[in-house]
């Protein structure tokens, strides 16, 4: 082929600051778990318990009487009490409940000078309220404003709590009343601020023994356990415990009984991550919200994590555990090995088909497809465009057979019946295989008049149809010669600069051989050659088709074609054809616009 029907794809070429290394599965160190891992036990928690009376509207300042009690570990530290004149006329209904007049308050100080006092008196405590949402709720508005910022501390609702704790057999209802009541709290809610928050006081402790009984002694299981985090899951959060801070990948493990009765290792998920250690621990907080990770949880008895250097290593390394064990709960990528391949057959009259595995006989294939619908698309284009035979069966350059319907509608070269010889044939494969392999603008512009017909005639949807198999090729063969560049390249050494450091990979016959990253003070040439040396060996892979699979060719194009990459060493072509890509997708534009 002419070298100048060729073009390179995008990444830089540079032979200085080369830097590349190798790093295999490395197991994930193992750290001792500090206090701080365990979370902050409820004993040791302070505790602002508020109540707020109000005028009953949402009017401005429509607060009339803060209380407080601040309490750590059963004790109280403090109460705050303060009636507020809320510059609005107090209903008699609310009067007639609370005993809160307009009277009372009138000499009271105004919410500007009552704020910053309960602030203060709040701050590094952990809010708690009846019915959580209306308190704090003015409490925000207040601080909007009159301009203070929102400390956004933790919040319990005992409301909430209650629900969660007491059975419909025990309780009718979780008024505050009632639950004083049930508990025989010291004081009688009566709708005035500081009598309520007292009694909630004894509320919440009653409350906290018991969620003490379903093992969360701690602020964070309280917290879960609000948000209704079953105790199993919870429980399970000690597979977290040992997880290191760092890049990687990580695996959810079940040690099953076989039908033997011994012990069998299934891998239940696959995933990666920038630190291992938060999201592995948020499987087992209320951030994890998709129902079947609750299932894969309690089902799984282990964590396994492998640290990577580059976040290409842990993408790759991601994809092959998920090709080798096929977890039952990894939804995407699943089965990445399987493609369909589209086969222009060796023999006196070849044709088309579509096949799982390529094999050397001699065969051109094209792909690969996702989906056996877009492979027939392409097909469907290219019987349109050139003509080739459509049946599928093996013909004889000598003995004639029966022929199809398309040979008796002469819309078929029908070689069947040795209308055509395999040199008078040889030219329609050789157009196929041209469109697939060097430039697929013949086609494009073989369909051309078709396209233009059916939108004279208003057959919209047809053209819509013919439109959609062009797209098909221009898509296929872009996403072929992509992978078959690397295919083709026995080994390529390439970097990219982040961080002050140089992620550097080995890529052999689109595989990923090695990954390193050289940190500031390597040496990148000498980093570069060990990750030579102690790359793994790859076979050349047959025809088009990666050494690896697909997705993991994908995923190393990705990262080859960015800006900035850096291209150290390569053996091999790395390059397209200049009709295949942009070029031609930018034609097939042009000709749908000048049809419509």
């Amino acid at each position: 082929m002419d070298s100048g029907c060729w073009a390179t794809p995008g990444a830089e070429v540079a032979l200085s600051e080369a830097v590349a290394s190798v790093r295999k599965v490395s197991s994930s160190a193992v750290f001792q778990p500090s206090f701080e891992d365990l979370g902050r036990p409820l004993a040791q928690v302070t505790f602002c318990v508020v109540d707020l009376e109000t005028t009953g509207s949402a009017e401005d300042d429509t607060i009339t009487e803060f209380g407080a009690v601040k309490v750590c570990g059963g004790q109280v530290l403090g109460e705050f009490q303060t009636l507020v004149n809320p510059n609005v006329h107090i209903p008699p209904l609310i009067s007639v409940l609370t005993g809160i007049t307009d009277q009372l308050v009138a000499s009271a100080p105004k919410l500007p000078q009552v704020l910053p006092g309960f602030l203060e008196f709040a701050a590094g405590s952990v809010l708690v309220a009846h019915n959580a949402r209306f308190d704090v709720g003015f409490l925000k508005r207040a601080c909007a404003r009159h301009d203070y910022a929102w400390p956004n501390p933790d919040v319990i609702d005992t409301v909430a709590l209650a629900r969660q704790v007491l059975l419909r057999d025990e309780v009718p209802n979780v008024k505050l009343s009632t639950l004083a009541a049930h508990f025989r709290t010291q004081v009688t809610p009566n709708h005035r601020a500081l009598d309520d928050a007292r009694a909630t006081v004894d509320v919440l402790h009653g409350l906290l023994e018991r969620v003490g009984n379903l093992g969360a002694d701690t602020l964070e299981d309280l917290l879960e356990f609000l948000r209704r985090v079953s105790p199993q899951r919870r429980a399970k959060r000690t597979l977290a415990k040992d997880v290191p801070s760092a890049p990687g990948i990580y695996q959810f493990i079940a040690e099953l009984a076989g039908a033997d009765g011994s012990p069998r290792r299934q891998v239940l998920y696959v995933g990666k991550s920038q630190n291992l250690r938060k999201r592995v621990a948020s499987y087992f907080t209320a951030a994890e919200t998709r129902p079947r990770m609750d299932e894969m949880v309690r089902i799984a008895t282990a964590v396994e994590t492998v640290v990577c250097r580059t976040p290409l290593e842990a993408e790759v390394l991601e994809l092959r555990l998920i090709a080798a064990h096929s977890p039952r709960y990894n939804r995407r990528s699943k089965f990445p090995e399987r493609q369909l391949w589209l086969k222009l057959t060796q023999e006196a009259y070849p044709r088309l088909s579509l096949v799982r595995q390529i094999s050397t006989d001699g065969a051109f294939y094209f792909g690969p497809f996702r989906r056996r619908a877009s492979g027939e698309e392409v097909m469907l284009a290219l019987y349109d465009a050139f003509g080739l035979r459509q049946c599928t069966a093996r013909l004889s350059a000598k003995r004639a057979s029966p022929a199809c319907a398309l040979a008796e509608m002469g819309r078929c070269a029908a070689p069947c019946q040795l209308a055509v010889t395999p040199d008078d044939y040889a030219p329609t494969v050789a157009s196929v295989r041209n469109a697939l392999s060097v430039d697929v603008k013949p086609l494009l512009r073989a369909a051309e008049p078709r396209l233009n017909q059916l939108v004279r005639a208003q057959r919209f949807e047809e053209a819509a149809a013919l439109t959609a198999r062009l797209e098909a090729c221009t898509r296929t063969a872009a996403r072929h010669h992509r992978l078959a560049s690397l295919a083709s390249c026995a080994q390529i050494v390439a970097a990219y600069r982040v961080e002050g450091c140089w992620e550097v990979h080995v890529i052999r016959y689109g595989r990923l051989a090695a990954a390193a990253l050289a940190k500031p003070g390597d040496t990148p040439q000498q980093v570069a050659r060990d990750a030579i040396a102690g790359a793994d060996w790859v076979s050349p892979p047959p025809g088009p088709q990666p050494a690896a699979i697909v997705e993991e060719t994908e995923r190393i194009a990705d990262w080859l074609e960015r800006p900035g990459v850096r291209l150290i060493e390569i053996e091999g072509d790395w390059c397209w054809p200049v009709g295949i890509g942009p070029a031609a997708s930018s034609q097939l534009r042009v000709q749908v616009a000048a049809a419509e």
